[in-house]
């Protein structure tokens, strides 16, 4: 993660005038001198003068006079100074680069809020101020009297000569502090180092064997937070991403210099949106509903101080009982030793009958506690998905809930789903109807699939960010008494009176654009979740190398979207011109990596399955990509 993002201009100012005397003593300064000249950091004159100098001592000298009139000329382009010499061929060729970034990534160096210079000056600069004064009343002294004062005079001549005793006096000895480049704390001290200036934006974080640098205020927002070599997480994500996903709680599985989250959290020193994001969520949720239910919820609302203070204990006995799962999990494999049990996963395709869902393991608590499974219209508990799925006289859930061909009874014995006791006062287990109603809706984001501050739909199972959902949900729609549905719901409730008859492909592309928004959305919100990579939603040109001088023509899903909130499209013939576009580029960047240019192609057919149904396409005709 690169450094000099998380540091201001005084900052890096201040590093640099710590750091001018290291670098002049750098072996053969050439490349280093040539790289400033290239990005006009230094003159071309002072640049030439101090190429061909060929003493040691004199070239030292005059690489930091360069650096002091670096300092002097460009303070406001530090960063740029920074950026330009931290480049990987700098690095390799001077280890004083490499030592100094170094600094930066370890939070070695300390920043100190003034500097010794800086006091001194102010110092010198009253003292001048306090003997102007003195001079001033002196004059007026002599005007009133006419005559001076021969003693002031020879005091005044005295304390202007220079002398040992002036130059370093105790006082001055003590104020003037030697920078460090080391921690701050002595030894057998507990570093502490979330209250380090440094670490006031950002903190090195661990899961397992996995590192990574924390932005709080991602954090605090409930965005992915956690960078880990150019790749973003959420925490539960850097917890999977270490190997931890079985213990579900990221505030007792990521660590900062061995202390967990949780406690940081705890103490102050980061802002979490843990549950009580979810909580305002469905408090939002309750707009949506009748007077009746909204008025109940605001009850169970007043009970939130006390529920406050027995968070830390439920995640506290969360964490514990993670960590007993992972004991479970790993005795489960070692005893079973088959190849279904053997294999550490969160998520199962189950069936009972003629449906099919999905059971998430950190939602699963008993067969009528914990909605774990989730289906297209809905979260069930495996109870209610037994009951709409078989039609056997004396159901069992355990046994008739099939997961790839194998009764749910099997996960259970090999404790890879653990069933809670019935003294249990998790969530889960609850029976308040707030509890059970915080579990109808997804607990991540159905496009971006984050945690935060989410709005529910309230005819289906998912969840959004306001500004993920197409389109976007403003503040003033969340204040309104009426249901909200998304757009997936708003499509699927009124497909059947928007196309009562079929059309042609052609018919579909030369429709405008300003009649068919919720179809152009809805094909959108498909992609934005069936791409899980992210390959086809930010510019290519800012991350991908070279990508301009393959791609001539590059457009991306957010490119998209933009256009058409911006009304630049008139016909759906232009909107689709523009999608298939991505793909197209997609296979012609990547012809060389299967990888990605299959998951193109995936996506390729995934828009054009939707848009004949969305549509409402005659099925005899041709595809989109055939007639394009």
């Amino acid at each position: 993660m690169d450094p000099l993002d998380f540091l201001t201009d005084k900052q890096l100012l201040q590093f640099f005038c710590c750091s001018k005397t290291e670098m002049s003593c750098m072996e053969q300064p050439h490349t280093f001198l040539n790289q400033l000249r290239d990005h006009h950091l230094i003159p071309e004159k002072m640049h030439k003068k101090l190429i061909r100098c060929r003493n040691k001592a004199v070239r030292e000298k005059g690489v930091y006079q360069v650096l002091d009139w670096v300092e002097a000329e460009r303070p406001n382009s530090i960063k740029v100074f920074w950026n330009c010499v931290f480049r990987d061929h700098l690095l390799l060729h001077y280890p004083t680069l490499r030592l100094l970034r170094n600094r930066l990534l370890d939070g070695s160096f300390t920043f100190y809020e003034n500097l010794p210079e800086k006091m001194e000056k102010e110092e010198e600069d009253n003292k001048k101020k306090a003997s102007a004064d003195g001079e001033e009343e002196e004059e007026e002294e002599e005007k009133k009297t006419g005559r001076k004062n021969s003693k002031k005079k020879s005091e005044s001549a005295e304390k202007g000569k220079p002398s040992t005793s002036t130059q370093s006096t105790p006082s001055q000895k003590r104020k003037v502090q030697r920078v460090k480049n080391c921690s701050p704390f002595c030894k057998g001290e507990k570093s502490d180092i979330w209250t380090w200036p440094f670490y006031k934006i950002q903190l090195p974080v661990t899961c397992g064997d996995k590192e990574g640098m924390l932005i709080r205020n991602k954090l605090a927002t409930g965005e992915k937070c956690i960078a880990v070599q150019g790749r973003w997480f959420t925490p539960s994500g850097f917890e999977e991403f270490g190997g931890k996903k079985s213990r579900k709680n990221w505030k007792y599985s990521i660590r900062c210099r061995g202390t967990t989250l949780g406690k940081l959290i705890q103490g102050g020193h980061l802002t979490s949106p843990d549950i009580k994001r979810r909580k305002s969520a469905q408090a939002k949720r309750a707009l949506f509903l009748s007077n009746q239910s909204a008025g109940s919820i605001t009850e169970s609302e007043e009970d939130d101080n006390d529920e406050e203070e027995e968070e830390e204990e439920e995640a506290e006995q969360e964490s514990e009982e993670g960590e007993r799962r992972d004991q479970a999990n790993t005795a489960g494999e070692s005893s079973t030793g088959g190849s279904h049990c053997g294999v550490k996963k969160s998520v199962f395709k189950v069936t009972c009958g003629a449906i099919n869902g999905v059971l998430h393991k950190d939602r699963f608590a008993s067969g009528s506690c914990g909605k774990s499974i989730r289906t297209e219209l809905r979260w069930m508990t495996p109870v209610e998905f037994l009951t709409g799925g078989s039609n056997l006289e004396d159901p069992s859930w355990k046994k008739d809930i099939q997961w790839d061909g194998k009764p749910l009874s099997l996960l259970i014995e090999s404790k890879i789903l653990v069933i809670h006791s019935l003294l249990c006062k998790c969530k889960l287990c609850s029976s308040t109807a707030k509890d059970r109603h915080d579990q109808d809706n997804d607990d991540d984001c159905f496009i971006c699939r984050s945690q935060g501050s989410l709005i529910c739909c309230d005819e289906c199972p998912r969840s959004f960010h306001q500004r993920c959902h197409l389109p976007n949900v403003d503040d003033a729609i969340l204040g309104d008494d009426c249901p909200w549905m998304c757009t997936f719901c708003v499509l699927r409730a009124s497909q059947s009176w928007r196309y009562p008859k079929q059309m042609t492909y052609q018919e579909a592309l030369t429709c405008r654009i300003s009649d068919h928004q919720l179809e152009c959305q809805y094909l959108l919100l498909c992609l934005y979740h069936a791409d899980e990579e992210h390959i086809a939603v930010a510019d290519p040109c800012i991350n991908v190398r070279n990508y301009t001088s393959v791609i001539k023509t590059p457009i991306w899903l957010d490119r998209v979207v933009e256009k058409l909130q911006q009304n630049l499209y008139q016909s759906v013939q232009q909107f689709v011109s523009d999608v298939l576009l991505i793909f197209t580029n997609c296979a012609t960047f990547n012809r060389d990596n299967a990888e990605f240019r299959g998951m193109g192609e995936r996506l390729k057919d995934l828009f054009e399955r939707e848009f004949k149904s969305t549509f409402s396409i005659q099925l005899q005709h041709p595809t989109a990509s055939n007639s394009q």
